[in-house]
């Protein structure tokens, strides 16, 4: 029993501490998931509470599974991953039956995996855990008591370490669509592999007083126009196709007046494009960086974009700047949340390829590749016009 008893342990301390590194290396990720379920139940409102949740919970499960490995506090780590995974069991349940949010993110953006499959993966884990706390007698710790504190805080310091790295520099490991190298064009298109959905035109009509829906190739033999009353016609799914979205979905970038200016940003030989999701989350210290990268973008004929969903807290953002005369390009916060995982978020973009992206703090970086570039024949350079007054009315 004992020997069961030891795989069961590791295969559940493993899964959570996979599962909690996954997270921890993206934890704003877990934090825009947290807000989907928040807008689906209705609970507004919780947003600045979803990113510090994220962090403690990616945190736990990576302690937790670890304290399960080495069989440290067994009885209160038992407890509290079956807690756990309780809640996870319900919300993966909650997200299969409903189809919303399509998917739980249990594994981050690295490993998605259905819904069906997160559930599945859940009540096992539920009955593995539930079987660990019957036989938790037959676990005893690796080492004593002092070296046991000791690894347990040496995981603590690198959970929450590895997550302040990925909100500060962006994560280690880039999962995400708009990772360096990706052609932003080519991801925006429809998988090459996709299976549309299957839907079937539906009518419903009232007949005797009661609603009845048939198919349009499935009339009834007694249809008439005297008998049935016409209600509605909707397209009913009844089978769900599969890879039918494209990786990079709503990346429109408009100008002031409103116009669509994605295809010249995308077709530029190179654009920088700076995301700033939040200015009021930016602070300042970013505008001193990007001074010199304006600057030099000018010099070598680059065009340069400030990339924003609030266009009147730009304007102030960059009123009494060396760059208040640059073009600021709208676009919906869900895909400026993805593009950019840090507030702000600098890319430079080879005819639509990212080949280069830092989050604010490593601007710097950026402004060293851009002066060892060779300055754009400026015949290449199409500008997007800057009326930024225009934006808020002015």
């Amino acid at each position: 029993m004992k020997f069961i008893v030891t795989i069961v342990r590791i295969i559940v301390g493993v899964l959570f501490i996979f599962s909690g590194l996954v997270k921890a290396n993206d934890p704003m990720g877990l934090s825009y998931k947290m807000q989907e379920f928040f807008e689906v139940w209705g609970l507004h409102g919780f947003d600045s509470w979803t990113l510090p949740l994220s962090i403690l919970m990616n945190a736990f499960e990576i302690i937790a599974g670890f304290a399960l490995l080495i069989g440290w506090r067994i009885k209160l780590f038992i407890w509290l991953l079956l807690l756990l995974i309780i809640a996870f069991t319900f919300l993966t349940g909650y997200t299969y039956m409903t189809g919303k949010p399509k998917n739980c993110g249990c594994f981050g953006d690295c490993l998605p995996i259905s819904s069906k499959v997160s559930f599945l993966k859940d009540v096992v884990l539920l009955v593995l855990i539930t079987f660990l706390l019957w036989k938790k007698k037959y676990i005893t710790p690796l080492f004593n008591k002092r070296a046991n504190i000791i690894l347990l805080l040496i995981i603590s310091l690198f959970s929450l370490g590895l997550q302040w790295y990925a909100l500060k520099y962006l994560p280690i490991v880039d999962c995400l669509p708009y990772k360096i190298g990706s052609n932003i064009k080519e991801k925006m298109k429809m998988p090459a592999n996709a299976v549309p959905d299957s839907t079937v035109i539906t009518f419903v009509y009232k007949k005797d007083g009661k609603e009845v829906e048939f198919a349009s190739t499935n009339f009834p033999a007694d249809f008439n126009k005297d008998t049935y009353i016409y209600v509605k016609r909707y397209d009913k799914l009844i089978r769900v196709g599969k890879n039918n979205e494209p990786p990079i979905k709503g990346f429109l970038l408009t100008d002031s007046s409103g116009a669509d200016s994605t295809t010249i940003v995308l077709d530029a030989p190179y654009v920088v494009l700076l995301f700033i999701e939040k200015f009021s989350k930016a602070g300042d210290t970013w505008k001193s960086k990007f001074e010199k990268i304006y600057a030099t973008t000018a010099k070598k004929n680059i065009p340069c974009y400030i990339i924003s969903a609030d266009a009147a807290s730009a304007k102030v953002a960059v009123a009494g700047t060396a760059f208040k005369s640059i073009t600021i390009l709208g676009c919906d916060y869900k895909a400026i949340e993805t593009a950019a995982r840090a507030n702000p978020t600098i890319f430079l973009l080879k005819a639509g390829t990212i080949v280069n992206k830092h989050a604010g703090s490593k601007m710097g970086e950026l402004q060293s590749v851009i002066e060892n570039m060779l300055p754009l024949p400026k015949k290449e350079v199409i500008e997007i016009p800057t009326v930024i007054d225009a934006a808020i009315g002015k």
